[in-house]
């Protein structure tokens, strides 16, 4: 019988192996060379420790011996999804469409061209090369490639979810599998690029990778360097600061779950909206209404994004050990097509448009891209900071200020491609999504230039100014 002591005890003993996996992170030099996220760690003792090979770890399990895990990545996407919009954040507030294209057009276009150019044409790959050639594959087998790398375990869960809805079975499988290998080749292809750039002279603000700080090596941070996880905005006489954030967490969570099955009455046949756009809207909601009585303001942006870290940590860790082998073997082939493919196309993006795009630092904004389209925001952030460990390019606030608009387009997106594919309409999305990334370059061209001309290692705009700024701190101190 499985009920809630049973779901703590999966949790609290994943923990366990997040905490283990954690201090063999400090300690192996290979995994902190790599930088591998502790979450994938912990993700893969869990598979191989469990019910498919040495059956080890006490994880609650089903009559038929499938452990009850791999349903709480999509429960945690749906509590992600939920933290999204909640809080406010001053750097984004009030911010035009025209300013951000005006401002920081070049990674607005690059940044939306990167990622719906993958899911159009995984999508095409599909269509034309995979399935003349595995005539047996699912029509949605491609779509599984920018779910998982573009999107990382939260998107892989909900469009496999809702594939599973619609009859296959195997999605899943296929997306943690697709997620799984993305953040793989974030880390260590994305090392791998920043060697290489140093050695061409593609960065500006580092000439090798041997100084980097000791906390990202071992992922301990000194005293020194230790930041403030977020601000204490209601008085923990009443309720503690961390509740308050987490019950607005839980709130849209609810909302969304109750409203999913409300919903899914009411619309014909398998047609349904899904569960974690709705518990989105309801995150948007709850923060519309306390803007409107004057409360808005103590919501923290920063505790809200640290709740979304703490869940998409597990949501990798369990996503990874529900991957069924048996599946993985089955599509080995395709998938290797399809996984070298996703590749090519990121590092392709990286390597022959971003020097053309970008207005300055270019490689420190196209290796953070690398990082997100391969994986998730945080192996961009984690690839940036050893090529720019003080944030002096500014690639992450202008990614904020993209990204406030981008992620309308990558929710529309994920919300309802994989119900087109599903239902056989792949290659007018595909088209359009593929025609989208061409017309965002060309408009990037256009309204804030081009670079074809300019050599990768040649300084550019505002750059000489930043260098010779830091060369004169570090000669003063």
């Amino acid at each position: 019988m499985f009920g809630p002591y049973e779901m703590l005890m999966d949790f609290g003993l994943m923990s366990i192996v997040l905490i283990l996996s954690h201090l063999l992170r400090s300690k192996i030099k290979l995994l902190q060379y790599i930088y591998m996220p502790t979450s994938l760690i912990a993700g893969f003792i869990v598979l191989f420790c469990g019910w498919q090979f040495w059956d080890i770890l006490p994880f609650a399990a089903r009559e038929n011996g499938t452990p009850y895990m791999t349903s709480y990545p999509y429960l945690l996407v749906v509590v992600l999804f939920g933290t999204l919009f909640l809080g406010k954040d001053s750097k984004t507030q009030k911010v035009s469409f025209a300013k951000v294209v005006q401002g920081v057009g070049d990674t607005f276009f690059y940044n939306l061209a990167s990622e719906i150019g993958q899911f159009g044409l995984a999508l095409l790959f599909g269509l034309f090369i995979l399935t003349p050639l595995f005539p047996e594959l699912h029509q949605g087998f491609a779509l599984m490639l920018p779910a998982g790398f573009t999107g990382g375990h939260g998107y892989a869960t909900a469009i496999g979810k809702t594939f599973e809805n619609y009859g296959w079975s195997e999605a899943l499988t296929v997306g943690y599998t697709s997620a799984t290998v993305g953040l793989m080749s974030g880390v260590i292809g994305g090392m791998l690029l920043i060697n290489i750039a140093t050695r061409r002279g593609w960065t500006r603000l580092v000439r090798d990778i041997k100084s980097l700080p000791k906390s990202m090596m071992t992922g301990f941070v000194p005293e020194k360097e230790q930041l403030s996880m977020g601000r204490e905005t209601v008085s923990p006489i009443a309720l503690d600061p961390f509740t308050w954030h987490f019950a607005l967490t839980m709130a849209a969570f609810a909302a969304g779950f109750l409203l999913y099955n409300f919903t899914k009455k009411l619309l014909p046949g398998n047609y349904e909206i899904p569960m974690m756009c709705i518990s989105m809207l309801a995150g948007v909601a709850i923060q519309k209404i306390l803007d409107g009585i004057n409360l808005g303001q103590y919501v923290d942006k920063h505790v809200m994004n640290r709740i979304g870290s703490w869940v998409t940590d597990y949501l990798v860790a369990f996503g990874v050990a529900s991957i069924q082998v048996s599946v993985v073997l089955k599509y080995a082939v395709p998938m290797t097509l399809l996984f070298i493919f996703g590749v090519v196309y990121c590092m392709g993006i990286l390597l022959f448009v971003a020097p053309r795009v970008f207005h300055n630092f270019w490689f420190e904004r196209g290796i953070f891209v690398y990082g997100w389209n391969t994986g998730v925001v945080a192996i961009g952030v984690t690839l940036l900071r050893v090529v720019d460990p003080g944030f002096h390019s500014k690639t992450l606030e202008d990614y904020g200020l993209a990204y406030v608009f981008i992620s309308f387009i990558e929710i529309a997106v994920v919300s309802l491609l994989p119900i087109f594919v599903a239902r056989g309409i792949v290659l007018a999305p595909a088209l359009a999504l593929t025609i989208g990334a061409v017309v965002c370059i060309v408009l990037s061209r256009k309204i804030s230039g081009w670079y074809g001309g300019v050599p990768a290692s040649q300084l550019r705009e505002g750059e000489a100014e930043i260098i010779a700024e830091l060369a004169s701190e570090s000669g003063a101190g």
